[in-house]
Parts: structure tokens; sequence; C-alpha cells
């Protein structure tokens, strides 16, 4: 099961250049040497600053929803969770991030074959924390 761990932002990021141009994922394209703007990454990753909070992923069972070991989520705590999101839930008093299914019955669902979904149920106790709005991870 991915467990997370919560952290507290501090401080804020400084504006830092953002290429003006499109960088191709496909064939190499052009190289455009301007810079026209800047972007805080906090402003583009916080919408709500005292409602937010970071969490640090534990384990692989979002691996399918690209949320990998290590990674730092951007968790809002005043967004309301729907259906098809991804949240950070207290169950049972320890903290899971998962995919959250309502129908019939409300499910938070793994992203990775090898853990099962958890159906929620009577025995269970459940608080949706929050709904995760970014997230950042390091590549090396």
């Amino acid at each position: 099961m991915s467990k997370v761990s919560i952290l507290k932002p501090q401080g804020s990021y400084s504006d830092i250049p953002l290429y003006s141009g499109r960088v191709s994922a496909g064939f190499p394209g052009v190289v455009d040497e301007h810079m026209e703007e800047t972007l805080s990454l906090d402003q583009l990753l916080i919408k709500n600053a005292a409602t937010t909070f970071f969490a640090r992923v534990e384990g692989d069972s979002m691996i399918g929803a690209g949320i990998f070991q290590g990674d730092i989520l951007v968790v809002d705590r005043s967004v309301s969770a729907k259906d098809g999101d991804i949240v950070v839930a207290l169950l049972d008093n320890e903290f899971t991030v998962k995919r959250l299914k309502k129908s019939d019955t409300l499910t938070l669902q793994a992203e990775n074959p090898d853990y099962p979904n958890i159906q929620i149920t009577g025995e269970h106790e459940l608080m949706i924390w929050g709904v995760v709005t970014g997230l950042a991870r390091s590549l090396r």
C-alpha cells in the first residue's frame, strides 16, 4: 500500500525563467532562445496556500497513475473529492493515497494490480484528508 508522510510547505520559490517555446517530446525541434516569462512553482502548484500541504509517497500502489516512491504530492484540503480523484485518505488512523471511486459503494482504488482495492464498509474509519492537485519529482 502507498502511504504518505505529511510535509509542511516552507517559504516560497523565486520566479524561474519560463521558456516561451515548446519542448518536443518526439522529434527534436528548433530551439528558441527567448525567455519571455517567469514562473513560480508555488504559484503553479498551489492554488490555496492556507489549505495545501505536501505529502511524500512511500510505496508503489499508485504507479499506474504515475505516482512513485519518494514523489511529493501537492494536496489541497479545500477541494471537494469527487469520483475518480486521487486523494490522501486517513484510513483506520493511517494515511494512504488512492483513487476515490464512488458508486454503490465507496472504494479506495489502487493503481497497481499487485494491491487490492479497499471497499469502505462499516468496519473502516475513513476521512478524506485532501485531493491531490499536483506532483513534484526529482529525476536525479
